[in-house]
């Protein structure tokens, strides 16, 4: 897990010193959780649910050789469609862990391979420990 911390970290440093010190006082302690769209193109959530803030996270083999969300992307270049794919996972994320009443209202990229996603719910800010309930076929994870 410390290995895995100091991975992002080192990885996250590339966007800057501003975005880093932002993002490791955000994100680093929190567990990776993975979601698939497209396909099955896993893209890596540390969801931060008191800050309703999520950091998704692709990698640069995607990135160069994706294949898009569907058919309506074959052919085109993954930068094409970059977005597009990041805030289909940010839905896709929400919907999984039974948050479908959010929704997301601001996004921030820090670069190719990292968006962060503002969202907003009715339902209030749950206390730290609870657990994040996911659809059936994902494993709960770990308390915060």
């Amino acid at each position: 897990m410390k290995r895995r911390a100091i991975l992002i970290a080192l990885g996250l440093g590339l966007t800057g010193c501003t975005g880093f010190e932002y993002i490791s006082k955000t994100y680093v302690s929190l567990p990776v959780q993975v979601v698939t769209i497209g396909c099955n193109e896993p893209y890596e959530v540390y969801d931060n649910r008191q800050r309703r803030r999520m950091l998704i996270v692709s990698n640069s083999l995607r990135e160069v050789a994706g294949c898009g969300i569907g058919e309506r992307n074959e052919g085109r270049d993954p930068r094409a469609s970059r977005a597009e794919r990041f805030r289909t996972a940010a839905r896709a994320f929400l919907d999984e862990t039974v948050r479908e009443d959010c929704q997301v209202k601001g996004e921030t990229v820090f670069s190719d391979l990292q968006t962060e996603f503002a969202y907003t719910c009715e339902a209030p800010i749950e206390p730290r420990g609870t657990l994040t309930p996911r659809l059936p076929g994902r494993s709960k994870v770990a308390p915060r």
